[in-house]
């Protein structure tokens, strides 16, 4: 029974897998497609990662996205880092309250939140660009690095605290020799989130966005509405690479994280 109940299992997983993987795999393909549609591959080509490579607005584009991304992660993990690290040391009904007040972007409908910021960039008056987009992308990532860090700070061991401060460690060694180490892979967790989260977001971009200024995501969006190009299917290719690096190099960084953390544990029970 339960080797029949394993394979039943397992053909549910491959059948998953296919659904969710055989549509990039369709638009892979058809990258290198010497055609112009996706109705027949008409040949192996690279022509369309050379027209491209020769498209300078869609190269503004994907520097103006990654710049965007790389800024509003940062930023949006130094905030929530701090801001996990104050929802740590409140309590009671205070912590609550901010752990409410966090969650609402995560629950709130992106349309919302996008209408939301274009109402409040109106009346602040400030103009739609770069800067609207970046702000948007920090604020909508914020609770995602708190979610992400909190966690580790949970784990946190308070008795590590408590020797730095016993061998004479003042608040800010504490936090940038111990705790900061020590969360260091839910750190690296939430920027890796919050990078993804702003690379790939629509609905609020597309609220927040001027003229002059656009995402990837809003110039494919805007791009397949008047017929779809195979350049989209080879920009939609390097992305899903360069993704699939990310998730690789935080792979790696994870298990590198939680070997130490576990040297690191077995060095204080030897000590005590």
């Amino acid at each position: 029974m339960k080797k029949h109940s394993l394979k039943w299992s397992t053909i549910y997983l491959a059948f998953v897998f296919i659904i969710l993987y055989a549509p990039i795999i369709y638009l892979v393909i058809y990258s290198f497609s010497a055609g112009k549609t996706m109705e027949s591959f008409h040949g192996f080509s690279f022509q369309h990662y050379m027209d491209l490579f020769a498209d300078t607005r869609m190269i503004t584009i994907v520097i103006n996205t990654l710049l965007v991304a790389l800024l509003a992660s940062l930023l949006a993990t130094i905030i929530g880092t701090l801001g996990a690290l104050a929802i740590k040391d409140s309590h009671g009904k205070w912590r609550n309250s901010l752990m409410s007040l966090n969650n609402v972007l995560m629950v709130s409908p992106d349309v919302i939140i996008g209408a939301s910021f274009l109402i409040f960039f109106t009346v602040l008056g400030v103009r739609l660009g770069f800067i609207s987009v970046l702000l948007s992308h920090i604020a909508f990532s914020i609770p995602i690095v708190v979610l992400m860090v909190l966690p580790k700070l949970n784990e946190l061991s308070p008795t590590l605290v408590d020797a730095a401060y016993d061998l004479g460690a003042s608040r800010w060694q504490t936090l940038t020799r111990v705790i900061l180490p020590a969360i260091g892979p839910g750190i690296m967790a939430g920027y890796f989130m919050a990078f993804t989260y702003s690379l790939d977001d629509f609905a609020v971009t597309f609220f927040v966005t001027g003229n002059g200024f656009s995402t990837l995501s809003v110039e494919i969006y805007s791009r397949a509405r008047q017929g779809v190009n195979l350049e989209i299917n080879a920009l939609s290719t390097l992305m899903f690479i360069v993704s699939l690096l990310l998730v690789i190099s935080y792979y790696f960084i994870s298990q590198h994280a939680g070997r130490r953390h576990h040297l690191v544990t077995v060095k204080e029970g030897d000590a005590q």
